[in-house]
């Protein structure tokens, strides 16, 4: 069974899911970072694959891909970095980025070295449902990897529900339609938001993303759904702290505060 699926399995909740981008702060520290969240608890990490032009995320993590990418990092380096990652390493592991470099590289080649590598899933916020049911989807059924689909308050239920039963792992849930960045608190209309999306008994579990960086983003976000994904706030401490232990252990502090 695929990881992501045993995760879910059940039914877990306040489950905590953390972003970081390869290359950021160091080009060699992907694979510590990601072993430093497994030892402090965390229950999935997505690996950012960075990209010149991510129009879905705010400048914390728009300056973490410039740097990586100043760094070297590239879809091919990554992918040696991860090469013996499962050796250590047991909790599920996504991929996070655009089609762009996913193209050039081949989408069926990126599936077979996510086989290799023993990643279990990833998220492409560019590829459009559509595209993904008639060009993608058969490749990564093939290769078990899944491709997580990402909604938002703009979502219509029918469109909610289509991928709902057309994609299997979990569903993104975005908190707004702005970009990523921390938030001290959600507004009601989020919170309607993520009640509503709870009261439409999805069979896939939901995670929420975008804005969680305290305690009471990360409960509101885990009231309605199976639990939560940080990126920014880990990013930003990241970058301050170097290192990976430090960050995590600032992170799980701030999110109990």
């Amino acid at each position: 069974m695929n990881k992501i699926n045993q995760l879910f399995k059940g039914d877990n909740k306040d489950l905590l899911s953390v972003y970081f981008c390869a290359g950021a702060p160091t080009l060699d520290g992907t694979a510590d970072v990601i072993r430093s969240l497994e030892r402090h608890g965390i229950c999935m990490v997505e690996i950012g694959m960075p990209f010149s032009d991510p129009m879905a995320d705010g400048k914390v993590i728009q300056d973490a891909a410039s740097k990586a990418l100043a760094n070297g990092m590239t879809l091919k380096l990554l992918f040696e970095q991860l090469r013996n990652i499962r050796r250590s390493v047991h909790i599920p592991l996504i991929i996070m980025g655009y089609l762009n470099p996913i193209m050039q590289f081949g989408f069926e080649q990126f599936c077979r070295q996510c086989v290799v590598c023993g990643i279990d899933g990833c998220i492409i916020p560019d590829l459009p449902f559509k595209e993904y049911q008639e060009r993608y989807r058969i490749i990564a059924e093939r290769y078990n990897i899944k491709v997580i689909m990402l909604i938002t308050p703009e979502t219509s239920d029918e469109r909610i529900l289509e991928i709902d039963q057309h994609t299997n792992g979990f569903i993104y849930m975005v908190s707004s339609a702005a970009t990523t960045g921390a938030q001290n608190d959600f507004e009601t209309q989020e919170h309607t938001y993520f009640k509503h999306v709870g009261e439409l008994k999805l069979n896939n579990p939901c995670m929420v993303g975008f804005g969680i960086s305290n305690k009471a983003t990360f409960h509101a976000a885990c009231e309605y759904s199976s639990g939560a994904i940080v990126g920014s706030k880990f990013v930003a401490f990241l970058e301050e702290e170097k290192d990976p232990d430090k960050a995590t252990e600032r992170l799980l502090k701030a999110l109990k505060e």
